[in-house]
């Protein structure tokens, strides 16, 4: 018996809250764990020797790939969200990504050389957006309007988030480390098989709501889709063959895709006659803040890129005499979140209308980002494994309240800017500033080299901060323009 969505809005089972949670808790939790555990691995297995048992690409080339990967992460997210809503509705969209997430890590523990790196990552970064973008909407939907459990039901879910972020670099980090790569990424391709086995169980605890399609598209419109989808991806795929897209060019492929697409976006929604003249400037006042997310997250992103690297070559990782994997650094930034979200949360909360405004907000997480990369500075020169890794603690910790100042924020500030016609595409474009911003950090970690650290972390550092402040300066033409809009 399907359980209908008044039956699964009353429901109780779960810690007080609908047994469905638990169910989007699991495959979120293990999408996680799969998902940061092999970003953890990712860089050094693109440029490790072959010795080493990795691809010895050039480290630029490497962390490009890297970046260019989250890039398409969040690009896909926007796919999704378009497919749930358009063609399979949530539930379905969610399943068939999480198959998908599966068959990539699979592609990456099996597959030898640049085939298992382009399968994998492709099947990785489609699914995880279709994952991503449509998880959170279908707990929306275990909650009636008013229902006084949703913000509980929230937390639990994302508590699912950083958990499998935590785990999971911790295990595929020493399984890599300890054995090999492949092994490290099978261990991925398992702990999405098991979210995947907890979700087809539970599927019928879900609801009729979250297989709805809320705007379906009409037959007549979907052989010239479905045709437009294989074409792109043909010509993807033949770029790929004759090396027009190749490693090398890849971010570069990624940033100015991204780039162009949210210009449309843009342009598409300011142009639109389906819009007031107070909705199109609240769409103007989004843009300096768009961009400023992409600068965000362009600095936060490089946790896998530049971090990484950092990490492998720079950082002190013995622990009484034992080398700590690599890894393992990515475990640090979940736990953080874990313990000061529910802080900053409420710390807004208390402040109630006395909080900072959007933009402030954003000014508020791009200097301390900035400011972030500034804390390299004192270890620069201190030799190769030498970095004390407390120190790179404390500037992970000043990554996490950055992103608690402006991450969240972004989502709620796109809804609340966006017009009636197009909500589902401010959010889209919100995706879109981060990734932009993820793709750059892969661009941007193409100019870090452990040689001459100094400069490069003087610079984008600096640059972020003075994105900061001329967002700040252009805060009350911003706040103008959001009419109303705190």
């Amino acid at each position: 018996m399907v359980s209908t969505s008044t039956e699964v809005q009353q429901d109780t089972r779960f810690f007080g809250h609908p047994r469905g949670l638990a169910n989007l808790f699991g495959v979120e939790m293990w999408e996680r764990f799969s998902y940061y555990g092999m970003l953890g691995i990712l860089p050094i297995y693109l440029y490790y020797e072959v010795s080493q048992g990795g691809l010895a690409l050039p480290k630029a080339s490497a962390l490009g790939i890297v970046g260019a990967y989250g890039g398409m992460v969040y690009l896909s997210a926007v796919i999704g969200a378009w497919v749930a809503d358009r063609v399979l509705g949530s539930e379905r969209t969610l399943f068939y990504s999480a198959i998908l997430i599966m068959i990539g890590h699979i592609s990456l523990a099996v597959l030898p050389g640049l085939a298992g790196i382009g399968v994998g990552l492709a099947c990785v970064a489609i699914g995880s957006g279709g994952l991503k973008s449509n998880a959170t909407t279908i707990v929306g939907t275990l909650y009636a309007k008013g229902d006084e459990r949703r913000d509980g039901g929230f937390t639990i879910f994302y508590m699912g988030i950083n958990l499998g972020g935590f785990v999971g670099p911790l295990l595929t980090g020493l399984a890599q480390s300890e054995i090999g790569f492949h092994v490290g990424f099978g261990l991925a391709a398992v702990g999405m098989a098991l979210g995947l086995i907890q979700y087809t169980i539970g599927r019928k605890n879900l609801g009729e709501k979250a297989s709805e399609i809320p705007n379906p598209l009409p037959a007549s419109r979907r052989p010239l889709v479905f045709g437009g989808t294989v074409a792109g991806v043909a010509a993807i795929v033949l770029l790929v063959v004759f090396g027009v897209i190749n490693p090398e060019n890849l971010v570069d492929v990624v940033v100015g895709a991204v780039a162009i697409i949210s210009v449309i976006y843009f342009v598409v929604i300011i142009t639109s006659k389906k819009i007031t003249s107070e909705e199109r400037s609240r769409v103007y006042s989004f843009i300096p803040m768009f961009i400023a997310s992409a600068a965000f997250f362009s600095l936060y992103q490089q946790q896998f890129t530049v971090v990484a690297a950092y990490t492998d070559e720079r950082l002190n990782r013995t622990i009484f005499g034992w080398e700590m994997p690599v890894a393992w650094v990515n475990s640090i930034n979940p736990v953080f979140i874990i313990l000061f979200a529910p802080v900053i949360a409420a710390i807004w909360t208390k402040l109630g209308s006395r909080q900072p405004s959007s933009p402030i907000k954003f000014v508020l997480g791009t200097v301390t980002m900035g400011a972030a990369f500034l804390l390299f500075l004192p270890m620069v020169g201190s030799g190769k494994n030498a970095s004390p890794l407390l120190a790179l603690a404390g500037i992970l910790f000043v990554f996490t309240m950055a992103e608690l100042m402006l991450s969240p924020v972004g989502l709620s500030l796109s809804t609340k800017l966006a017009p009636e016609a197009f909500r589902t595409q401010m959010v889209a474009l919100n995706f879109l500033s981060i990734s932009l911003g993820t793709a750059m950090s892969g661009k941007l970690a193409e100019y870090y080299t452990v040689d001459d650290e100094a400069p490069y972390f003087s610079i984008v550092g600096g640059v972020a901060i003075v994105v900061g402040v001329a967002l700040l300066v252009a805060t009350p033409m911003i706040r103008k323009l959001m009419k109303g809009v705190h």
